[in-house]
């Protein structure tokens, strides 16, 4: 579940999330997120498309560039797709700590 609607983002002080490049080669990089509550991604664009799998469950905030913030619900297992061009900081806004894997795609 996705909800939009403006919302502060976090300051440049916010601690980032701990990223492990699990594969890189010339197809797909494949990275691991840990976030602890309150961590982030930092601000980013995706070169490629790609798909998200959580590990585990959580709630993250996808903020844009432009203010707007994205809040979506993550459930262990169940991925998601986003296309190249995405912008945005992940924060995890939830109480718990959350993972996940995301999967570059270097040759879609």
């Amino acid at each position: 579940m996705s909800i939009s609607g403006p919302e502060p983002a976090p300051g440049p002080e916010a601690p980032t999330a701990r990223a492990t490049v699990q594969r890189d080669d010339e197809r797909v990089r494949v990275t691991r997120w840990d976030f602890e509550p309150g961590t982030r991604t930092g601000r980013h664009v995706h070169a490629y498309d790609y798909v998200v799998v959580p590990v585990t469950g959580g709630t993250i905030g996808a903020y844009a560039p432009d203010g707007s913030v994205t809040r979506s619900q993550l459930v262990a297992g169940e991925s998601y797709t986003r296309p190249a061009g995405t912008e945005h900081d992940v924060v995890n806004v939830g109480e718990a700590s959350l993972s996940f894997v995301e999967i570059e795609l270097k040759n879609a």
